[in-house]
């Protein structure tokens, strides 16, 4: 008697503080399918504070409606402007609390291993990127926005990577990125 294969629903998280874009989709077997995706936006001039609680409610709507399994999230890194990587950062940390919060596991990816994960080369172009995701996902057209399109190819990077080969996002700067074992055994 063939058992059904157990559906997996990951959620993909592109954060932001003006925009952070979002992608769900179900795993079953090897058939990945789009459930749903697009953007939080806040608005410039609000107070920065209610920026991150309106991202917090919005995300703890979705994550409430939706039930993902686990989360894919975008591992930060230090570009030129790093006021705007601060707010970025603290963007995230509000989706991470949202997670906890909801009893999700989240796993984070670098821009290039999401390029490598959904193409192939992990110096893709971001058009690239997206004319797989869309293709991967058997979607009549590209996600759009760019947030959101990102959101999915996060999810789809977890999706097809497997927990093995996914880092648990973890802070650099607290636990030394490359000296912190991902199986929460600790220091290795």
């Amino acid at each position: 008697m063939a058992t059904e294969p157990v559906v997996k629903r990951i959620i993909g998280i592109d954060p932001g503080y003006a925009i952070t874009g979002y992608g769900i989709i179900d795993k079953k077997g090897n058939k990945l399918t789009a459930v749903d995706y697009g953007v939080i936006e806040t608005k410039a001039g609000v107070d920065f504070p209610l920026r991150l609680l309106a991202i917090s409610d919005k995300l703890r709507f979705i994550l409430e409606q939706y039930k993902p399994d686990l989360m894919s999230v975008e591992e930060l890194f230090m570009g030129h402007n790093h006021t705007t990587v601060i707010g970025t950062a603290q963007a995230r940390g509000a989706v991470l609390v949202e997670a906890a919060r909801a009893g999700i596991e989240v796993y984070e990816f670098t821009p290039g291993q999401v390029k490598l994960a959904i193409t192939g080369y992990g110096k893709a172009e971001k058009k690239q990127v997206q004319i797989m995701t869309k293709s991967i996902l058997g979607l009549k057209e590209v996600p759009k926005p760019d947030d959101a399109a990102d959101a999915l190819a996060l999810a789809i990077t977890l999706a097809n990577t497997g927990l093995a080969f996914a880092g648990k996002a973890v802070s650099g700067y607290q636990y030394g990125r490359y000296g912190y074992s991902n199986r929460n055994e600790g220091f290795v």
